[in-house]
């Protein structure tokens, strides 16, 4: 059977959303960030970058979500666009692994974890976030999905990092990104995604971002506090 090693942040959502989809049986192992499971020797011999998620498959081993969503996309046939539409596909998905789900994560970083207020940083950060979902919002504008006519891989990734974008850019977001709040309630209207967000009826993670949490998930902070 196949591991999924798992949080509930967005990057590992979009595999529980496709594993869900396509109805593979998985079992589900959680990796609790904020106490520092990513660190441990066990995991990085899984993924040496120490993140979630990865999947375990036999004999093979893939870290980095968009990554494993291609894998399984692939691996079952399930959820791709027509061969005509891989180009589009492949640069969307790149899009979101290389801009939304990175600008995205700082701007949260920024705006709610740093450990003392940094302008330039946070500008920078929410500016480059809206600049990426207005282009998808401008993108789903257009058409009712991201790649082609159907469902994808694609949607799956943004809809992972859809669901934190309020917490990173405010609570006016919404408004402001209509299309694609359009295909965000579309995913969470499917059972898969129902089913996906259970996940944390399953496992219980640690929510307090305490000196241990801080730790674990900053660890550039130590080197702040190291004696010159």
């Amino acid at each position: 059977m196949l591991k999924f090693y798992c949080s509930l942040a967005p990057n590992p959502m979009k595999v529980a959303l496709f594993l869900e989809e396509a109805g593979l049986p998985y079992e589900s192992i959680p990796v609790d960030t904020r106490k520092g499971e990513q660190h441990a020797p066990a995991f990085k011999a899984l993924n040496p970058n120490a993140k979630v998620p990865v999947i375990v498959d036999g004999e093979a081993t893939v870290f980095d979500s968009n990554a494993i969503l291609l894998y399984l996309a692939e691996k079952t046939g399930r959820f791709l666009p027509v061969p005509a539409e891989r180009g589009p596909m492949l640069s969307w998905l790149m899009f979101v692994a290389s801009g939304v789900g990175p600008f995205t994560g700082q701007c949260v970083h920024f705006r709610h974890y740093a450990p003392e207020p940094n302008p330039y940083a946070l500008n920078r950060y929410d500016f480059e976030a809206w600049r990426h979902w207005n282009i998808l919002d401008a993108r789903l504008a257009a058409q009712p999905w991201m790649v082609g006519d159907g469902y994808t891989i694609v949607d799956m990734a943004v809809w992972g990092w859809a669901r934190a974008v309020a917490f990173a850019l405010g609570e006016q977001t919404w408004a402001k990104l209509p299309n694609v709040k359009r295909l965000f309630d579309a995913v969470n209207a499917r059972p898969a995604a129902q089913r996906a967000a259970a996940l944390k009826d399953r496992h219980a993670f640690k929510t307090e971002m305490d000196d241990e949490a801080r730790r674990a998930m900053f660890p550039q902070n130590e080197r702040l506090k190291a004696p010159a």
